[in-house]
């Protein structure tokens, strides 16, 4: 660092070599070249990784490992190594990146970079893509309320706490918004973008009630799956009928589930352990591979429209009745895969006691208001009693 004591003549100098080697190779912007000079400061290479050892600024910054340049200025940026299993990169994030005033794309790979994110990154209006997943870190979200360009938003797999901002949710341009795995608290914000098609958010402490218009129907996918979210989402998955894939499961919405969610092109269904309750009535048959309704509080008879589904977990409700022949058919076809109806309320079904399960298929029927008539293996946390209380079957009819 200089010393503040240096006289005018020295500082011209130390400027006129460093501003000099740079047009002496090349015409990149002066701004951008000392900005990547202080990012190149604050970052190591993990052992292992040789990321940064192209990063010599006596040659052309433009052939950087990572750089990408359009006439004088730094237009993309991709930290690290982005080879599967390559280690990543220690050090903070500086400030400088958001002096890079004509970036459209910033990456960081996996690695173990510590700090907050740079709150300037908000002066970047001509970002379009911020990917830095998989580090550590911390601190709260910025605005970013000026970054009317950006299209996708990965910060997953980080420590950030604090709330989504609103301003986020007002991004018109947006499409894909990954903030999983964090320590994010607060409410889920409404969207304005009707081009949002990824909306990733599990595994954070958000809460409170979706608001039926917060989510566009644009969405294709959506998982905001271990949260403390509440309320009824039936509103909010009528609207949604583009998915190709829906995870709820793990929070603590109520009321019913609507029909059109088995009618979704997904292929897998997750909406265990939540407090869903009434009954479950597809009004076609399901085609999903999987769905997963375990742990909520359903009732009334278990539709036949379910038997064409391979793995159905409806385990730990309250469903009553007969289970539909058409699920011993398709069992014993080896048509379905996993059929798990334990800790219900079940009155019978009808399979033959020595017909034979085939192999690739789980069956449970344990704690039910019957004895199974056949002895399959359960899962461990079905635990050990064969058959509920009477008292508790009785109760329940009544």
């Amino acid at each position: 660092m200089l010393s503040s004591t240096a006289s005018p003549l020295k500082l011209s100098r130390h400027f006129a070599r460093e501003i000099g080697s740079l047009s002496a190779f090349a015409m990149l912007e002066p701004l951008d070249f000392l900005a990547l000079q202080s990012i190149r400061k604050s970052l190591n290479d993990m052992p292992g990784s040789n990321f940064f050892s192209s990063w010599d600024f006596t040659s052309d910054p433009c052939n950087f490992a990572g750089v990408y340049c359009e006439a004088d200025k730094v237009v993309a940026l991709n930290l690290g190594d982005p080879r599967a299993g390559s280690p990543g990169l220690t050090g903070r994030l500086n400030p400088a990146i958001g002096k890079l005033s004509a970036l459209a794309e910033l990456s960081v790979v996996s690695g173990r970079i510590i700090g907050s994110l740079p709150q300037n990154l908000s002066e970047l209006k001509n970002l379009r893509f911020l990917a830095i997943s998989s580090n550590f870190i911390s601190g709260e979200i910025p605005r970013f309320a000026e970054l009317r360009s950006l299209r996708t938003l990965d910060l997953s797999y980080n420590q950030l706490t604090g709330s989504i901002p609103q301003s986020i949710g007002n991004l018109r341009s947006l499409s894909n918004l990954i903030l999983c795995h964090n320590r994010l608290s607060g409410s889920v914000p409404p969207f304005s973008s009707q081009t949002l098609t990824r909306l990733d958010l599990k595994n954070n402490a958000l809460a409170g009630i979706l608001s039926p218009s917060s989510l566009p129907p644009s969405l294709q996918y959506l998982s905001l799956s271990s949260n403390r979210l509440t309320g009824p989402v039936d509103r909010i998955l009528t609207r949604l009928n583009r998915l190709y894939y829906l995870d709820l499961s793990m929070n603590r919405f109520t009321g019913s589930i609507p029909n059109n969610v088995f009618t979704f092109p997904i292929s897998s269904l997750q909406l265990q352990r939540n407090l869903f309750s009434g009954p479950v009535r597809p009004s076609a048959q399901v085609t999903i591979r999987t769905v997963d309704l375990s742990y909520n509080r359903l009732s009334g008879q278990i539709s036949p429209m379910f038997s064409s589904v391979r793995n159905l977990y409806l385990n730990n409700n309250r469903f009553t009745g007969q289970v539909p022949g058409g699920f011993v058919e398709r069992l014993l076809a080896a048509g379905i895969q996993i059929l798990y109806l334990q800790h219900n309320y079940l009155t019978g079904i009808q399979i033959n006691p020595t017909a034979e399960i085939p192999l690739s298929s789980s069956l449970c029927l344990q704690y039910n208001c019957m004895v199974p008539p056949v002895q399959t293996p359960c899962p461990l946390k079905a635990g050990k009693q064969k058959t509920r209380p009477s008292a508790q079957c009785i109760e329940w009819r009544g």
